[in-house]
């Protein structure tokens, strides 16, 4: 089954109080399968990012996805997990690394930028 992931982490301060949400939908994106949404305490934007998809690969593969469409408004997350960017901050080298092995759990994983106003459910 092919779900795409929505994604999206932010901060009020960076760092400062932070939160993230994620929504699974359906390959044709006409049924919304699944949606998380958790406060993280005081954080950065990006940590929060990396907690969104972390988030969201957790729920799809909870679905029983085997290939994924990872759809997000962060450009470092979608560069560095498809391997453009390299990661340089210690904090984002533990979440990339796991953020990497769950989704090299799934058959396929794909990642798209997308402009914020897209990405308003999540």
């Amino acid at each position: 089954m092919k779900v795409i992931v929505e994604c999206d982490g932010g901060s009020r301060g960076n760092p400062g109080p932070a939160g993230f949400g994620c929504v699974v939908w359906s390959a044709d994106h006409g049924t919304l399968l699944a949606e998380h949404k958790q406060a993280i305490g005081i954080t950065t934007n990006n940590v929060a990012e990396y907690r969104a998809l972390i988030a969201g690969l957790e729920e799809a593969r909870r679905l029983g996805a085997d290939e994924v469409a990872v759809a997000a408004d962060s450009k470092l997350i979608i560069e560095q997990m498809s391997g453009r960017w390299k990661v340089k901050h210690p904090d984002m080298a533990e979440l990339h690394q796991q953020a990497r092995a769950l989704a090299s759990t799934f058959d396929a994983v794909t990642y798209e930028w997308i402009p914020r106003e897209r990405n308003a459910h999540a």
